[in-house]
């Protein structure tokens, strides 16, 4: 048995649960990013478990890793490692990884006392360095009332702000850089002004299509659907979308037939990625402090909103009464679906996304910017869409087997469009687009090319703690 890919396992359970149940106790692992923070945290504390009781690899704790004891059991130092972060990080949910660490001994037919001890001891120590992390709490923040900047949904106004303050104030896990974007367009731009008409066309909520003018596009059947494929928006019994992105690596893994050094460090090397992508993506979100369609659209002319100047009349391109489609709330019978509670530029779908996938290519030496054969011969099924999980008007959503015939460089390109057909980002949130509206990754814009550089730097510098950025704020 494979014991990265059993715990990886069940701490994408334990992501499900925590959005299902919503528990208090492990608000710090919920969300997007917290989701990133707890997964990497799991992770490295696997890998190093692993890799030093093996040698298969440089240890992400370097000169902090315990020292090993002689002929101590990895498997049993990695099941340790994984239950002692998890239990810490998941208080509300101990009972069930006691219950899987017990399985997984029975299954292995094994418990090595030494490597256990050992374990914990990496663990702990992993659980010490990130003991520091800032909160994702929205306490003392400030939004800005100025256009265009973010503040909080109108069909949703009591939804605060997440992690207003986490990215800026947060030291990274191994990325040598804190990468940045350059600003996004902004209202009066050409660029801002076809993501505008694009997103309002594409974006907009069904009952409200009629209203549109007949010269902007509409979505289609298949562009809802991959909005909802890639969605995790922290639906209950769905949970984020780190961990569809390990469910994917999940697959590729099992595809390539790794055995478990190239597990541990394929999946440390992810969530590190993932995690990474968090801290900058939010300390971008705040610092460039873009709204969202909802707002851009509906406080488009310049007379609209709470710093507004009078005009002779509204501008024709926004609408005032615009509503998206939204991030859907799943499994949640009765609640309107919404607009995520954090600014929109950069995406952290789309940073996410390009950060796990395009560490996975390089991972496996298809680091270049297209097609590749990742995904060749396999199928996949999100739990937005599994024949299980039901929309917020109780109607159970079919199930989409899918193949991507271009790879995982295919799923980073529709991850990162997808919100743009829930009406809850601009495209530029992703990448920019040329004049035929292709993808143009040379411009320093959007999540996509910000998780490509996550993943890029990972590759070149590895896995380091003691490299990682340091935080821009203290």
């Amino acid at each position: 048995m494979d014991q990265i890919l059993y715990w990886n396992e069940v701490a994408l359970e334990a992501n499900r649960v925590t959005h299902t149940t919503g528990d208090v106790t492990e608000a710090q692992s919920q969300g997007p990013v917290g989701s990133a923070r707890a997964l990497a945290i799991v992770h490295l504390a696997m890998h190093d478990a692993y890799v030093g009781l093996t040698g298969a690899y440089e240890p992400w704790l370097g000169d902090r890793l315990p020292e090993a004891p002689a002929d101590a059991d990895p498997d049993s130092a990695v099941a340790a490692a994984a239950r002692t972060t998890l239990a810490v990080l998941h208080p509300a949910q101990r009972a069930f990884f006691e219950a899987r660490h017990l399985a997984a001994g029975l299954v292995a037919g094994k418990h090595d006392a030494a490597g256990h001890a050992y374990g914990r001891q990496v663990a702990e120590e992993v659980l010490r360095l990130r003991a520091g992390d800032p909160g994702l709490g929205d306490d003392g923040y400030v939004p800005s009332l100025a256009r265009p900047h973010h503040r909080v949904d109108p069909d949703n106004p009591g939804q605060g702000y997440h992690a207003p303050f986490y990215g800026a104030r947060s030291r990274c896990f191994a990325v040598t850089t804190r990468h940045q974007l350059d600003a996004p367009p902004r209202p009066g731009d050409r660029a801002y002004e076809r993501a505008l008409r694009q997103v309002r066309g594409k974006g907009v909520a069904p009952h409200l299509a009629g209203t549109l003018p007949d010269r902007l596009p509409r979505r289609t059947a298949a562009e809802t659907a991959v909005g909802l494929f890639w969605a995790y928006d922290g639906a209950r019994g769905v949970g984020t979308p780190p961990r569809f992105y390990n469910q994917i690596v999940r697959a590729v893994a099992r595809a390539q037939g790794h055995d478990t050094a190239r597990n541990a460090r394929l999946f440390a090397l992810v969530n590190a990625a993932m995690a990474d992508a968090g801290i900058l993506c939010w300390a971008e979100k705040y610092r460039h402090d873009l709204w969202r369609p909802v707002l851009g659209i509906r406080e488009h002319d310049s007379s609209l909103g709470p710093t507004g100047t009078g005009e002779a009349a509204l501008d024709p391109a926004g609408d005032v009464g615009w509503l998206p489609l939204g991030a859907p709330n799943t499994n949640s019978v009765g609640q309107k679906n919404r607009t995520p509670n954090f600014p929109a530029y950069p995406s952290g779908h789309a940073t996410f996304g390009a950060a796990a996938l395009q560490t996975v290519r390089q991972f496996h030496g298809r680091g270049g910017r297209g097609p590749d054969d990742l995904a060749d011969g396999l199928e996949f099924v999100s739990d937005e869409l599994n024949g299980v999980s039901v929309d917020n008007t109780g109607t159970v959503r079919p199930r989409w087997a899918r193949r991507f015939p271009d790879g995982l460089w295919q799923m980073i390109e529709e991850n990162g469009l997808s919100r743009v057909y829930l009406g809850v980002h601009w495209s530029f949130d992703a990448f920019a687009l040329d004049d035929d509206g292709r993808v143009d990754l040379g411009q320093n814009v959007g999540g996509v090319r910000l998780g490509l550089e996550v993943a890029d730097d990972l590759a070149t510098h590895g896995l380091r703690a003691d490299a990682a950025a340091g935080p821009v704020e203290p």
